[in-house]
């Protein structure tokens, strides 16, 4: 009986001592662990990610204001070409793509109207040296009072309206391309010439040969597309800071690798009434070959520089909407011993700690940095490798 008692209060003992074992080994993992915004590694460790440790640097740094737009053409470097008077389209000089210089020719009409036209002109041209000399007389015996003041005034009537039609006609007449000389000579022309009015490229033809052209019908577009410039919307918000003379760069579809640049050189002073944005228009430097008007384009806008606290932008990480860097933290690590109960490790060991930002300017690598609470300007930042310290605090909260 005696041994019965023994081996049970034995068995108690040890079941005792067992829990206040697993007790004792809980209490201390807890307190093994740090921080939830502190991780710490070893030297190999921050060598084999790739840490690099670095201070926070004063910059000047260029805001950017990010925008979309298209490719355009000016409107004086756009043009509708069509008829004054209405004809009968003989001859077609030109095709699609086609570059031409201002005063080509693109087309030549025929018409007997232009016949009628220079007929008329002839007439009133032959006429009105006979009407000035009349009047002339006529108002030489009015002022000696050999004549009555109604055939004077009936005189100057008639050659100063034959001399307004003859104006008229002759205006006429040199908008059509036709030389009001040669028809008073007697060359009379039954076909008119289209001319371009700019150098360009063809872009639109709408008649046939034999077809009736309208007066005022568009027959061809001409676009010149080496004066081809940038139209670009910026929203109300960041209006503000933009300032002709500006620099610009943006990409286009056709130049996936090649990023373009250019200055503003006008300012929209209305919004576009869907989107609450204003236009503006960016000249582009360098090659415009392959450009076309209508190229969607995306691009940014380098506003007015900060001398700044800043950091690499690989110092910068995002975690939800917030953005995060990291520093070394030595008070961190002292910590951590003591809840080990240890003054050194057989190896070096770092603590970093998250610490929240507000993310500024970002111009060539570099980012601006607000901080939300204060840090000397000695503070050691991890300036390459925090995505790899985030990734690092993320998998300790799964575990936990």
């Amino acid at each position: 009986m005696k041994y019965k008692i023994s081996i049970l209060i034995l068995a108690i003992g040890l079941s005792l001592v067992g829990c206040k074992s697993k007790n004792q080994n809980h209490e201390n993992m807890q307190d093994q662990q740090h921080p939830k915004d502190v991780v710490i590694l070893s030297e190999n460790q921050m060598k084999a990610v790739g840490i690099k440790i670095g201070t926070f640097e004063m910059r000047n740094l260029t805001s950017i204001v990010k925008t979309t737009g298209q490719l355009s053409i000016s409107p004086q470097n756009q043009a509708e070409v069509s008829a004054i008077i209405g004809g009968n389209v003989k001859q077609i000089n030109v095709f699609y793509g086609q570059k031409v210089r201002k005063g080509q020719v693109l087309a030549v009409l025929e018409h007997p109207d232009y016949i009628k036209l220079q007929e008329d002109f002839a007439q009133v041209a032959n006429e009105l040296d006979f009407l000035e000399k009349d009047y002339q007389r006529q108002k030489e015996l009015y002022e000696q009072g050999a004549t009555s003041g109604k055939q004077y005034q009936m005189a100057k009537s008639k050659f100063f309206t034959a001399k307004a039609r003859y104006e008229g006609l002759r205006q006429r007449l040199k908008m059509l391309g036709i030389n009001p000389d040669d028809v008073i000579r007697g060359k009379i022309t039954s076909t008119i010439k289209i001319y371009s009015p700019i150098n360009g490229t063809i872009t639109a033809i709408n008649i046939k040969v034999g077809t009736y052209a309208e007066p005022g019908q568009t027959l061809f577009v001409v676009k010149n597309n080496d004066s081809i410039h940038a139209d670009l919307l910026v929203y109300e918000k960041d209006l503000h800071k933009i300032k002709i003379g500006q620099k610009v760069h943006f990409m286009v579809a056709n130049r996936p690798d090649g990023e373009l640049s250019g200055r503003i050189f006008a300012i929209n002073k209305e919004f576009e009434p869907d989107v609450r944005a204003v236009r503006i228009h960016a000249s582009i430097e360098g090659n415009k070959k392959d450009l076309i008007p209508g190229m969607f384009i995306t691009g940014h806008i380098n506003t007015d520089s900060v001398y700044t606290r800043s950091l690499p932008v690989d110092a910068v990480v995002r975690e939800g909407e917030k953005y995060y860097i990291f520093i070394v933290d030595d008070q961190a690590l002292k910590n951590e011993f003591q809840h080990r109960g240890q003054t050194q490790t057989p190896e070096k060991l770092h603590a970093f700690r998250m610490v929240e930002i507000a993310k500024g300017a970002e111009d060539n690598g570099y980012v601006e940095i607000h901080l939300l609470n204060p840090l000397p300007d000695t503070t050691k930042v991890v300036v390459k490798g925090a995505y790899y310290l985030l990734s690092d605090l993320k998998k300790e909260e799964d575990a936990e």
